[in-house]
């Protein structure tokens, strides 16, 4: 009987409510309602298809961007070895998973900021001013993100290019201008990966150090049940502080893009 009764009262209550907004309506004829009207239609003229592809195209690279924004920077470098640093640690949520990108993400912005100020001043600038078209925009701002991926190979390592150049059947390049973007984009990928590694070894060594120690103290006490890691961490956190960990690895990272 209750729930018969508190639905009639609802029912009740939005009449009025429909009824005091078609007044409102009526008394205030002069407010404009917005409305969103999108169509669909056929057209055969070319313009128009190359119009529609040119934007899904767009919507395609923008959707895209954040992976973009990774693979071309230093980003991945960066949250490797952070990433090394917490498991080394053994804090698997501490600093949490938003700090430690957050982090990362800002120290990408800081280190290719001279990349960027190149682009807005090159590219940007000249393709606002309607000096250049947007052909020529992504040459000059792809020059920039190409000489920084190529600074970062080295010449030493020139040679992770070899198995991209060879399954893509291209001939060898003679100078860096000769490498298409889509064979160093991946090689750039896989150089950052190996190098975030190496730093990762380095950053696990003192960790592992603590850990050996701690481990056979517990076992020459007979405390075979007591886990390492508990009395270990303490003990590595400590060490961390005191060498001011967070502050030596940014400065290392930032130093190891010059």
């Amino acid at each position: 009987m209750k729930r018969k009764v508190l639905s009639i009262v609802l029912l009740l209550m939005m009449i009025c409510g429909i009824q005091r907004y078609s007044y409102a309506q009526k008394a205030a004829p002069g407010i404009p309602l917005p409305s969103i009207d999108l169509k669909m239609k056929s057209s055969s003229n070319p313009s128009d298809i190359a119009l529609s592809l040119q934007i899904l195209i767009l919507l395609t690279v923008l959707s895209l961007a954040p992976a973009i924004v990774i693979m071309t920077t230093s980003f991945i470098r960066i949250a490797i070895v952070f990433s090394f640093a917490r498991t080394a640690l053994a804090l698997q949520q501490m600093p949490p998973n938003q700090v430690v990108m957050a982090l990362a993400l800002f120290l990408t912005f800081f280190i290719m900021a001279p990349t960027f100020t190149e682009i807005y001043q090159k590219a940007y600038i000249p393709f606002k001013e309607k000096k250049i078209d947007g052909e020529e925009f992504y040459n000059r701002s792809m020059e920039p993100v190409r000489d920084f991926m190529f600074r970062q190979i080295g010449k030493e390592d020139r040679k992770i290019l070899i198995p991209f150049i060879q399954m893509g059947r291209l001939k060898w390049p003679k100078s860096e201008a000769d490498v298409p973007t889509y064979v160093l984009v991946p090689a750039f990928m896989l150089n950052e990966l190996k190098k975030s590694f190496y730093m990762g070894i380095i950053i696990f060594i003192p960790f592992i150090i603590i850990d050996m120690i701690v481990a056979s103290v517990l076992m020459s006490m007979g405390m075979i049940m007591l886990p390492p890691v508990m009395v270990s961490l303490p003990f590595k956190i400590i060490l961390f502080v005191l060498v001011d960990g967070w502050g030596l690895l940014v400065n290392q990272l930032i130093k190891s893009f010059l």
